[in-house]
């Protein structure tokens, strides 16, 4: 099998496994890890996240039943290396593979609660031109590769054997753990759990493509790029049509956002109403356009003249003195600057306000904010 997946395993310092140990503790690299510790020594690893069946036995796990919660499946575990007759557990306690070249990610202190002994195991993975894991891929694609490129090499390191003290918690075993294996693998010990890397995982799956390319010196002529899908019908198109259309409903209001954070959020609001909301508490930062010199005075009152005081109007009934004005100015006081922030969002909410009843036509709403 070897020969045909070209798999190629070395192992450092075999004559560390300790005989009586019951638990091994490996960081996590493939969706193979666990097949190819067996093939140095006799283990087995519970199925967490597959489900029971062929092919879960076919892929090497050992299938412990069901079990509803994690007390549940420690006590099956605590049950099968009560046995001393049953191979020795195999677990990855990091429970999402990485690509084990920046970081552990934080281990789970459930594996450390079933004894108090464990043999810490480090997994190093090589493959020439393709990359070893890749996020969010499934144990069928990295099958697939690892037929198509020539060999991966497997280089396992057994450490000696780690015992927990009787005042060491399951949580403080871990991370003690965690530090050895990084120490060992030149990595770094993160907090990241397996959770956090699905949630990112999902968020990269769902996030609106960009709009326009990085930011350039404007000596270049740089210009921002149309994307595709506007410029060319698609499966998509309409819904880009719609984004654009409440775009620019919301560009009428808030002239001063850049266009592409607008569409951004309305990608993922698909409200104008709950945009504008956002872009005016402050949920979506930007930087404002430079075009807009004219809202800056809106927003900036100046009282030497009467077009900022008819901008205030009788709707700012609080307008702010002149001793603090809301201008561009990082101020130094934690005060003033609370209250600057204060004077240009309710100057932004009365514009706002002003600005959708000329172009609605819609009476004015009085009271506070």
């Amino acid at each position: 099998m070897c020969s045909m997946l070209g798999l190629v395993v070395r192992q450092s310092d075999p004559q560390l496994r300790g005989a009586g140990v019951r638990v091994y503790i490996a960081n996590h690299v493939t969706h193979f890890d666990h097949n190819v510790i067996n093939l140095l020594t006799s283990c087995n690893t519970p199925a967490l996240n597959s489900a029971p069946g062929f092919i879960c036995w076919s892929r090497g796990f050992m299938e412990l039943g069901a079990a509803g919660s994690r007390a549940e499946l420690v006590d099956s575990l605590k049950a099968y290396s009560a046995h001393g007759e049953n191979p020795p557990l195999l677990l990855f306690p990091e429970e999402a593979a990485t690509n084990g070249r920046v970081g552990l990610l934080r281990f789970s202190s459930w594996p450390f609660s079933i004894l108090d002994a464990i043999q810490p195991v480090t997994l190093q993975v090589q493959r020439p031109l393709i990359t070893v894991s890749v996020a969010d891929s499934s144990w069928i694609t990295e099958l697939l590769w690892t037929f198509f490129v020539p060999f991966t090499v497997y280089q396992v390191r057994w450490m000696p054997p780690v015992s927990r003290p009787a005042e060491e918690s399951s949580e403080e075993f871990a991370l003690r753990v965690q530090e050895l294996l990084a120490v060992e693998l030149g990595v770094v010990s993160t907090r990241l759990t397996a959770a956090d890397k699905a949630e990112h995982m999902k968020r990269l799956r769902h996030a609106p493509p960009r709009l326009f390319t990085p930011a350039l010196s404007p000596s270049l002529g740089a210009r921002p790029r149309v994307p595709s899908s506007l410029a060319s019908p698609g499966p998509f198109a309409a819904e880009d049509m719609q984004i654009t259309g409440m775009a620019q409903r919301v560009k009428e209001v808030l002239p001063h956002v850049p266009l592409g954070i607008i569409r951004r959020d309305l990608a993922q609001t698909n409200c104008v109403d709950t945009t504008i909301a956002n872009l005016l508490e402050g949920r979506v930062p930007f930087m404002p356009e430079e075009t807009v010199a004219a809202e800056d005075a809106l927003l900036a009152p100046s009282t030497s003249t009467s077009t900022s005081q008819a901008a205030a109007g009788p709707l700012c009934s609080t307008t702010a003195s002149p001793a603090e004005p809301a201008v561009k100015q990082f101020a130094r006081s934690p005060v003033q600057r609370h209250l600057s922030l204060q004077e240009r969002k309710r100057a932004l909410y009365d514009h706002a306000r002003r600005k959708y009843a000329e172009k609605h036509g819609a009476p004015l709403a009085t009271g506070t904010h």
